[in-house]
């Protein structure tokens, strides 16, 4: 579960803010949040998984405070827009990167997830030498090889072309389920949403919205 409680933040120099945000999602769900370009929804995200620190208010996964908690502390995978991929670094050890940074390792859980996302011939590659939908594929098996609890997706499909997305979208669907994960997706579109929201927000002047 995600809960945000009367969450405030202000952007410095800019011109939005966050005001008292306050937002649950159940577990095993996936919500989808809309909301203009540069009303604050990756600045929420980052929030929620610990790259920002709310000027006030409350963060509480599955009943547990992490407010103030270190990004790698909150079981929260996080995939950026632009991915951030690792350059220089081949795809197997862009996705043993977590395991690696908490001194574990798993390759049973590397072998799986790159089965599941179809990526096992792509492991002794280099980022610059990956398609879009590689590199997404790629940033989602990283995010999962963390084991996290809640998923959140800053504009994953926007750089896809329709017939990939599509293939990304049922992807997506699959993962959530098999992995029981409670997930924050971030689109424009109202196609992606439709197809992907259990649950439907927005974000307004601020604030969160139901749809």
């Amino acid at each position: 579960m995600i809960s945000l409680e009367n969450i405030s933040w202000k952007a410095p120099g800019a011109g939005f803010s966050l005001r008292d945000v306050t937002l649950t999602i159940p577990d095993n769900t996936y919500a989808v949040l809309m909301g203009a370009t540069g009303c604050g929804k990756t600045s929420l995200l980052e929030i929620l998984c610990g790259l920002r620190q709310p000027d006030s208010g409350k963060i509480v996964l599955d009943d547990r405070d992490v407010t103030h908690l270190e990004p790698r502390g909150r079981r929260i995978g996080y995939v950026p827009q632009d991915l951030a991929l690792f350059p220089g670094r081949r795809v197997r050890d862009q996705i043993s990167f977590a395991l690696q940074m908490r001194g574990q390792k798993d390759d049973h859980l590397i072998t799986q997830l790159t089965i599941d996302l179809g990526i096992t011939h792509l492991l002794d590659r280099l980022p610059d030498l990956l398609s879009g939908g590689e590199k997404q594929r790629v940033a989602l098996a990283r995010a999962l090889a963390a084991q996290p609890r809640v998923l959140l997706l800053d504009e994953p499909l926007s750089a896809l072309d329709e017939t990939t997305r599509d293939e990304a979208m049922e992807l997506l669907r699959s993962l959530q389920s098999k992995h029981a994960l409670t997930v924050l997706h971030v689109t424009h579109s109202r196609s992606e949403a439709h197809a992907l929201g259990q649950l439907h927000l927005r974000l307004e002047q601020g604030q969160i919205v139901h749809l």
